[in-house]
Parts: C-alpha cells; sequence; structure tokens
C-alpha cells in the first residue's frame, strides 16, 4: 500500500524468511558457516539456537540456496512428531519407499531399514544426506533419542546422516540434560545467534530499504532508528513488525519522515501497550485535580494521626485523682481565681496605659532640643 509512496518496489518488512533479504551482520554469516562447515563435517549434529524472531529460519534458508546439487536435503518443520511419525516425515522428504501398513501397526523398523538402505545406496555415489528440523525445541526427548540411534547410520569411513536442529534458546537446555550426554556428545557445532546491537539495527532496515528499490535518503532518521532499536530490542522480526506499521502511519498521515511519534504510536499498534511503556520509560499522565485530591487527603490523614498522638500523650501525662487531692481542690480553685484576678488586673493597667500614650501629645520639637542640652557630657 504504501511502497510507490516511498518509491519502493515492494514492502521492505515483510516477516517471510526471504533469503533475499538476509541481512549477513557478523552473527548471521558466523551462523551460515556453521552450518556449511556442519555440511561437510562427517556426520553427527549441528545447533543453531536463538531467540524468537532472530532470524535462524532465514539463515537456514539462505543455507539452503548454497547446498551443492550431490547433497540429499529432509527439512521437517513441525517436530511435534512421535517416534514413529518422525520416520515416516523423514522417509517422505528424502523419497524414500517404505511399506505400507495399516494405520497404528506400524513400527520404527518399517521405516529405519528402507532409510539405512537408501543412505549407503547415496553414500556411494558420492552424495550426502542432510536432515533439518526447524523449532526442534519442541522435540520429545524419546525423539530425540532415535535422532542420536540414527546417527549410528555410517560406514567405516564416515556417518551417513547429518542433523541439523534449529530452535529456540530451550534447545540448548535439553541437549545438556543428563539423559542425553550421548548426543550432547556428538555435536560437532553449535551456534547462538544473538540480537542486532543498536548500529546493526540502523544497517538492517537500510538494507532492507535498498534490497526493496530505495535509492534516496531512508524516511527514519537517526533519533527514530535508536528509537526502533529500543523498542525491538534488536530482533529482526519485531524490527520488520514496526517498521511496516510506521511506513503506513506515515503513509496515512502524509508524512514523509517517521518521526519518533509516529513509530511510538506503531508500537502500540503491533506490541503490548505495557511493554511499549516499560522499554520507554513513559509515565502515566495524572490530573492536577486528581494530585490535589490525593494530596489534601494525605494531609488530612496525617493531621488527625497527629492529633489522636498528643490527646493520647496528655492522657499519660495527666496525674490520678485521689481522694486525698480532692480534699485540696478548693483551695487549688481559690489560687487559681486569684492569680486569674491579678492577670486581669495587670491586663486592665497595661489597657489603660496604652490608651493615655495613644492620646497623648506628641512632643515639640523645642522640648526635645532642650533634653538633649541638659544630657551630661561624657567624662
Amino acid at each position: 500500500m504504501y511502497a510507490e509512496y516511498f518509491g519502493l518496489k515492494q514492502a521492505p518488512f515483510s516477516i517471510a524468511p526471504d533469503p533475499h533479504y538476509l541481512f549477513m551482520s557478523e552473527r548471521h554469516r558466523e551462523a551460515l558457516a556453521h552450518l556449511l562447515y556442519g555440511l561437510g563435517g562427517g556426520g553427527g549434529f549441528v545447533l543453531l539456537t536463538g531467540e524468537i524472531g532472530a532470524g535462524k529460519t532465514t539463515v537456514c534458508r539462505c543455507f539452503l540456496e548454497q547446498i551443492p546439487k550431490r547433497c540429499n536435503v529432509a527439512y521437517i518443520f513441525n517436530p511435534k512428531l512421535t517416534v514413529v511419525e518422525l520416520m515416516r516425515s523423514v522417509c517422505d522428504e528424502f523419497l524414500v519407499p517404505y511399506p505400507n501398513r495399516r494405520p497404528g501397526t506400524a513400527t520404527v523398523t518399517d521405516y529405519l531399514d528402507p532409510l539405512n538402505a537408501f543412505l549407503l545406496r547415496t553414500h556411494g555415489v558420492g552424495q550426502n544426506n542432510v536432515l533439518i528440523i526447524d523449532e526442534a525445541q519442541n522435540l520429545s526427548p524419546d525423539v530425540l533419542e532415535q535422532l542420536r540411534l540414527m546417527t549410528n547410520l555410517e560406514t567405516h569411513e564416515r556417518k551417513l546422516l547429518q542433523i541439523i536442529l534449529i530452535g529456540q534458546p530451550e534447545l540448548r537446555d535439553m541437549v545438556a540434560q543428563p539423559g542425553l550426554q550421548q548426543l550432547a556428545q556428538r555435536v560437532i557445532a553449535r551456534f547462538h545467534l544473538e540480537a542486532l546491537s543498536e548500529d546493526e539495527t540502523a544497517q538492517y532496515i537500510r538494507h532492507r530499504l535498498a534490497v526493496a528499490g530505495m535509492s534516496g535518503p531512508i524516511p527514519f532518521p537517526v533519533d527514530s532508528l535508536k528509537r526502533i532499536h529500543r523498542l525491538c530490542r534488536g530482533v529482526p522480526r519485531r524490527i520488520n513488525l514496526l517498521c511496516d506499521r510506521a511506513l503506513l502511519g506515515a503513509y496515512a498521515g502524509g508524512k514523509v519522515v517517521v518521526d519518533r511519534h509516529i513509530i511510538d504510536k506503531a508500537a502500540r499498534e503491533v506490541f503490548d501497550a505495557s511493554e511499549v511503556n516499560e522499554l520507554t520509560g513513559a509515565a502515566v499522565k495524572r490530573s492536577p485535580l486528581l494530585l490535589t485530591l490525593v494530596l489534601g487527603m494525605a494531609l488530612g490523614a496525617l493531621a488527625w494521626a497527629g492529633g489522636n498522638w498528643l490527646l493520647g500523650r496528655s492522657h499519660a501525662n495527666a496525674a490520678p485523682v485521689d481522694v486525698a487531692a480532692g480534699a485540696s481542690a478548693p483551695a487549688v480553685a481559690s489560687d487559681a481565681a486569684s492569680a486569674a484576678s491579678a492577670s486581669a488586673s495587670v491586663s486592665a493597667s497595661a489597657s489603660a496605659s496604652a490608651s493615655a500614650s495613644a492620646t497623648a501629645p506628641p512632643p515639640s520639637a523645642s522640648a526635645a532640643a532642650s533634653a538633649a542640652t541638659r544630657r551630661p557630657e561624657a567624662h
């Protein structure tokens, strides 16, 4: 929809694993090199792991394009299978005929024997055989053990089957389990595909736009590229999702530059809003009236608590009243009355003095001068 608007021949940020868009970062080149090494490693297992959307499947597709013609490939992308189902799928991928059995009556041997004959025959004519299993973290322990047994198919020179397991980081933990030590010892190469760095994220976006036909400046300024990396954590699939929606948003708004506002809006449309707020450090906006009410309630609660505390202290400090104290109460009351009367007299005198001072006329200038002449001299 937006491709022509931005001068592109096709949408550059599809999530399909298209090898033409493969961005060969240093990590991706190492991952591909490990797969190619395993191809000529003489059998055993090769492990390629990485986070979801890191580009494992895309690397594998690029690897498939570089496999020589003398190599037969079986590719299984749905490994949630039983042992018998796996063996049948492997035979189907290699086009190996096997005896037809009634449903539920087939055994592993019904598929293993024809497969072994196929591997020996192709080895005799100089062909290699590779079994690739994607999403291998979903394999059950029984299926992993059967795969290990399949690597026992060998000649005096080399093993007849190369197995490549591609999966998420849990695959490493599975292989490290004590019950799969024999399988772990047959791993000849392993690589974990990390996410892209900030610089690689910018290069990745420019690369995909260039492959899609963009020749001029890209619509993402530097601050938008940094924002994309922060929101996507360098994961290529997340980058594709966010950039595709951001370009669509810019097209809908009639803009040729994808700014941070468009990036953030697109992120909230394709990712979880709470996740976006956490990654960007966005704070929830609060109404000033709400803040005033909350502050008033807090101060009221504090004043109430302080009043109760002072009242408790006054009750605690009050002396207990007994019969003997009650007998002297009239005397205390009389003393208090006398003190009150004296205080009232003092207050009345002070008031009278203040009134007299207020009504008395100010001294004249001549009187002030005369008083100054009578001041004694200092010796």
